[in-house]
């Protein structure tokens, strides 16, 4: 079992399942989301994610069609997104765990759109969108 909170503690939850491909995204969407030069995410099923508290604190917001992005209303930290094409899974912000992971990123995606200042150099793949 995993357990994360957001930045201010309104938002607790627990995954009661495998958290699945680590990777760090590039895009525009995801670096403007969380105000970094990247995000990572990894997918957990949505059926293995329990809410322990905060859910009137959940805030959603549409970043593009299909997309919904879920996150604390009181300290703006990302929390998870959903895509309308897979309602089976949410893509968890790993930066919210507070239960180590065993496993790091295998790879960037959207590396074309990477940040100009930022250097990659840690040796995982880059692709330039999603594999």
């Amino acid at each position: 079992m995993y357990s994360g909170t957001c930045l201010c503690g309104s938002v607790a939850y627990q995954i009661h399942g495998e958290i699945g491909e680590v990777v760090i995204c590039h895009c525009q969407r995801c670096r403007k989301a969380n105000g970094s030069a990247y995000a990572v995410n990894a997918p957990i099923k949505c059926a293995d994610f329990e809410l322990v508290k905060g859910e009137t604190s959940l805030k959603e917001f549409c970043s593009s069609p299909g997309v919904h992005r879920v996150f604390c209303g009181n300290c703006g930290a990302p929390i998870y997104s959903k895509r309308d094409n897979d309602p089976v899974h949410y893509r968890l912000r790993l930066g919210t765990l507070d239960t180590p992971l065993t496993h790091g990123p295998s790879m960037h995606i959207f590396a074309a759109s990477k940040a100009e200042w930022n250097v990659v150099c840690d040796g995982l793949p880059q692709y330039a969108e999603r594999p």
